[in-house]
């Protein structure tokens, strides 16, 4: 098994876009403004550590469906959090900044309907998939956002900071587009407490180890949540608080559970040399086996930081 929580793609500094004097209005589903909705053959934009078509087996397809499998999984707990820390649509608009393919944004929208969502994402083609969500699209680097200051009301990090090897740009844009008063939050993982799995499987401790190794490599942190209240302080946010939830398999498919602890995460890092076919092999064992337990048990942790933009 693996238990690595999956990410959409994460904003990578690349410049300084000219900003509008307001954050951007369009019909559902209109043309990204921005950057480029597509980017010319072999130069696809990488967000930091992420790339979604070299995240999962099946290529970008493999992931979008991760990504939505994942959204499902675990956006009821956060969205709890996200109404406990003020969001309503009146609090509005949103700003959410490695929105991806939109598996977030398109939930938003339907739980909030009267909630004006600006999804930005610095991959034009992953983001063209939140088409139809209701949500304005910016096609933009996280670290330097074509928005107005104080013009947003919520910013929304989600799985985005631990793919930057410097997540402290992206924080810094997010206090300047808020208005005084406005909340960030910022859900992300910590790989030494990512949950529970019962029965567990030591034997695997080496095939995680080289998958936060592999992340690492490519300038991300798996284990950035335990940092999040201290850059948001160290931002300029005030009021910082620390939310964490968890999401088990008591109310739910111990299936549903694939996109984090199934092994399709890992065939990418057969391809590129990082696993071993046979440590790739005893990942997909363990997680039939898991799988097949009816007494299995999964608990799978979050952690969302929030603070607020200084009145």
């Amino acid at each position: 098994m693996t238990t690595s929580p999956p990410t959409p793609a994460a904003p990578a500094p690349t410049g300084d876009p000219a900003r509008p004097a307001t954050l951007p209005s369009s019909p559902a589903g209109a043309r990204p403004v921005g950057l480029p909705l597509s980017s010319p053959a072999g130069t696809r934009p990488v967000g930091g550590s992420y790339d979604p078509a070299a995240t999962t087996a099946g290529g970008l397809g493999g992931e979008l469906a991760r990504l939505e499998a994942q959204a499902a999984l675990s956006f009821d707990a956060e969205l709890r959090i996200l109404r406990e820390l003020g969001l309503a649509a009146e609090a509005g608009p949103l700003v959410e900044i490695g929105a991806g393919s939109g598996a977030v944004t398109r939930r938003l929208r339907t739980a909030l309907p009267g909630l004006a969502v600006t999804a930005v994402d610095i991959d034009g083609e992953l983001l063209a998939h939140a088409a139809g969500s209701g949500a304005d699209l910016v096609v933009a680097d996280g670290a330097a956002l074509p928005l107005a200051d104080a013009s947003a009301g919520h910013v929304l990090l989600r799985y985005v900071l631990q793919h930057l090897s410097d997540p402290r740009p992206v924080l810094a844009e997010a206090l300047r587009v808020l208005r005084p008063g406005g909340r960030i939050a910022v859900t992300e993982v910590d790989a030494s407490c990512w949950g529970v799995a019962d029965p567990a499987f030591p034997e695997l401790a080496a095939v995680h180890a080289k998958l936060a190794q592999a992340q690492s490599s490519a300038g991300g942190d798996r284990t950035i949540a335990r940092r999040l209240t201290r850059l948001l302080r160290a931002t300029g946010f005030e009021d910082v608080v620390m939310r964490p939830f968890a999401t088990t398999n008591d109310d739910r498919p111990t299936e549903d559970f694939a996109p984090h602890l199934g092994p399709g995460r890992l065939q990418p890092l057969v391809a590129s040399g990082v696993l071993t076919l046979r440590e790739f092999a005893l990942a997909a064992d363990c997680w039939n086996r898991f799988r097949a337990d009816p007494d299995a048990h999964v608990m799978l942790l979050g952690f969302t930081a929030a603070g607020t933009a200084p009145r």
